[in-house]
């Protein structure tokens, strides 16, 4: 069977995961968009090695940095994952906070094929906002669920609809979203108010275990421009070495964009996957072992 474990940033996802993994005879499998990268560990609160031993862990940490990897690229690679897994009997454990990604591991989850390309110059000088605000005007049910600084995927929807004539939201929706492996969703819900306390002292934790030196090092490796660097915590503290912000308001960004995304990923979680709700992991884990019983 598949369990997935979801829900907001620092919510216990993990060590539930690894729990679960050795009561269940279960592997992990990560569900996560930007854990998928070599050496962005601080910042992505990727698990540790020494906790990766505890159980087997997949699709961690095995991207280049310097590689562009996105959904459909995920999609091919846990769908391989999951069905070696199952073929050896084994209960498998998706876990990570980018529903995204697990709505396109489990559900027939059909990306559109490779378009013809077209022109797309004349947006190269366009900001955020005006590709945003364009995107809202051919395809406004795109816009909910892509942020506005996401100029790749806001580019894409764009890309879509001039090359196909069709609104990305209408391909969306024209899918059937049946689900094509046996899943239980187990969403870990916190208090807003607690959540976010949470989250402002992790990311203190973060800048004391070194995300800064983190990405200092990273920086001076790689291209900041490709996708891995879009990632919170890296794409701050990137402006801050580029002296666009102080150090002092960065971290203030920091967890004020981890603030906003783990309010986006409840919304997600909330209305596009059939999750089973739990206050606290004690609950969840339990449950778990009565589905397996």
């Amino acid at each position: 069977m598949i369990f997935v474990i979801a829900g907001p940033t620092c919510s216990g996802k993990s060590s539930l995961a690894i729990r679960l993994a050795n009561a269940i005879d279960g592997e992990i499998i990560n569900g996560d968009a930007f854990q998928v990268y070599e050496e962005l560990d601080i910042g992505t609160a990727k698990p540790t090695l020494e906790e990766r031993n505890k159980a087997k862990h997949h699709l961690f940490d095995f991207i280049s940095p310097s590689r562009e990897y996105n959904v459909k690229d995920y999609q091919d690679d846990v769908r391989e994952v999951i069905n070696k897994l199952i073929k050896q009997n084994k209960n498998i454990i998706i876990v990570g906070g980018t529903g995204l990604y697990q709505k396109a591991a489990l559900y027939d989850f059909d990306f559109t094929e490779e378009l013809e390309k077209v022109d797309m110059s004349d947006l190269c000088d366009k900001s955020n906002e005006e590709l945003y605000e364009y995107l809202k005007s051919i395809d406004e049910e795109a816009t909910k669920t892509i942020h506005q600084n996401n100029r790749k995927r806001v580019l894409r929807a764009i890309e879509i609809y001039r090359s196909s004539g069709r609104k990305k939201s209408e391909i969306i929706n024209s899918q059937e979203h049946k689900l094509i492996y046996e899943t239980t969703f187990i969403g870990l819900n916190i208090d807003r108010d607690k959540l976010y306390e949470m989250i402002n002292e992790r990311v203190d934790k973060m800048m004391g275990d070194g995300l800064l030196e983190e990405v200092k090092k990273l920086k001076s490796k790689y291209d900041v421009n490709k996708h891995a660097f879009q990632a919170i915590g890296y794409k701050e503290l990137i402006d801050y070495l580029n002296g666009r912000i102080c150090l002092e308001d960065a971290v203030e960004l920091i967890k004020k964009h981890s603030r906003n995304y783990a309010k986006r990923q409840m919304t997600y979680f909330k209305n596009q996957l059939p999750m089973v709700w739990f206050d606290n992991t004690e609950d969840a884990y339990n449950y778990v072992l009565n589905k397996i019983s």
